[in-house]
């Protein structure tokens, strides 16, 4: 009897327990939606952030560049070079021009991108068996201008020396196959993993859309704790009456933030790359598994944050600083061997890290959670980790505003007791 007197009251106190958890989740849900800033954030930055970058990278790669071209050679060598540079999906031959002095004036004034220079002694150099030379020049205020320039030319370039190789064979009684076979000894082809058209987007925003989460959720509740300082006469982020335990009140605002942006996650993660045609071969189920401790590790990674975020202003200079730092030593644009130890252990502190590394891997890669356990141990230690200093400058934070109310209680009285005295 008394067993089962003491069951009933536990099931009692821990339903007491979770209710507590659930009110705290619908008064951070409330307060969210009163400040118009974080909804900014929360709503409008999360959906519309990702829709403007996909949009300005639509067309994933450059086509049809304007150049001009300088043919002092005017023969039919040069005159079928450059005709295969004009074919090439990423060239436009705009300008024909008499002289290098002319296509300097249409390149500075931006009206091409790109110059090739044939020589008087181009097709002269070919038929003595000579080495001729094309000269490439471009426009390096955007990288894709060079790297569209430099494919092409290579290409023609290739091509057309394997056909005048070819020529000189015939020409010295080596015909057919084994001509070929001389001629080009070593087929070059090119197989682009994961990325097969090469596109600024499938490289570029896969990384971008998990830095968006990471950088909004941040950036959120850094903004929603500088207001409830602001508001709060103390300037206190937890008021000092409240008999919450630290631990439901770090509970109850996490799951907030979590069913929040889970949402958020599989608009962003699910809906975007298929919309846009981004590369999405993962498993989606094995997607949902990395974003649950990305997700958590970022809200304790924030909350931790915002402990110290005195100012709403505060955390959008950090967000914007800190923003392009991520993005680069997350390793996704520049080889991690390659990167200095230093940052490579800095960027161990952001859930960002690894979630990008994650998600790549597996919605770019095809890769499955075994592939990424490294990523995945590493997102749920920082979530422990970070769960853990919630918790501590929470439990400082309360401590220090009972602290600091007593303190300016103390004061009253003793101003009052000035003034009965006086």
């Amino acid at each position: 009897m008394i067993t089962h007197k003491k069951k009933q009251n536990l099931s009692i106190r821990l339903g007491d327990w979770l209710r507590e958890i659930i009110t705290i989740t619908i008064e951070e849900f409330r307060h969210i939606l009163r400040d118009y800033g974080v909804i900014v954030i929360f709503f409008a930055a999360s959906i519309l952030y990702p829709l403007l970058y996909n949009g300005i990278y639509y067309n994933e790669v450059i086509r049809d560049v304007p150049i001009a071209v300088v043919d002092l050679s005017q023969t039919s060598h040069s005159r079928e070079f450059l005709q295969k540079i004009d074919a090439t999906p990423e060239l436009t031959v705009t300008y024909r021009c008499a002289s290098m002095e002319e296509a300097k004036d249409l390149f500075q004034h931006q009206e091409v991108h790109g110059i090739i220079y044939i020589p008087a002694d181009f097709s002269d150099r070919i038929n003595l068996n000579e080495q001729a030379t094309v000269s490439v020049y471009s426009d390096m205020s955007s990288f894709m201008y060079y790297r569209v320039m430099m494919s092409a030319a290579n290409s023609v370039v290739q091509h057309e020396g394997e056909k005048i190789r070819y020529e000189r064979l015939s020409r010295d009684g080596i015909n057919g196959e084994e001509a070929h076979i001389v001629a080009n000894p070593m087929p070059y082809t090119s197989n682009i993993l994961y990325n097969s058209c090469g596109g600024f987007a499938s490289f570029l925003l896969p990384a971008l859309l998990i830095l968006i989460l990471h950088q909004t959720l941040i950036l959120g509740i850094g903004m929603e704790a500088g207001s409830r300082k602001e508001e709060n006469k103390y300037h206190l982020l937890i008021p000092a009456n409240s008999k919450r335990s630290v631990f439901q009140i770090v509970i109850g605002k996490g799951m907030g933030y979590f069913m929040l942006y889970f949402m958020f996650a599989f608009f962003t993660l699910g809906f975007i790359p298929r919309f846009f045609n981004l590369p999405h071969i993962g498993n989606f189920a094995d997607i949902v598994m990395m974003i649950i401790p990305f997700l958590l590790a970022t809200i304790f990674f924030a909350m931790t944050l915002s402990v110290f975020m005195v100012k709403r202003e505060t955390v959008l200079v950090t967000f914007i600083f800190s923003s392009l730092i991520l993005l680069f030593i997350s390793g996704f644009s520049w080889p991690r061997s390659s990167i200095n130890e230093f940052w490579l252990v800095f960027g161990y502190i952001f859930p960002s890290t690894h979630g990008i590394q994650a998600y790549i891997k597996l919605n770019t890669m095809g890769a499955n959670l075994y592939d990424i356990n490294r990523e995945y141990i590493a997102l749920w230690i920082q979530t422990g980790f970070y769960f853990l200093t919630t918790l501590l400058v929470y439990t400082l934070q309360i401590t220090n505003s009972r602290k600091k109310v007593i303190r300016v209680a103390k004061e009253k009285q003793l101003a009052l007791k000035i003034e009965d005295i006086s």
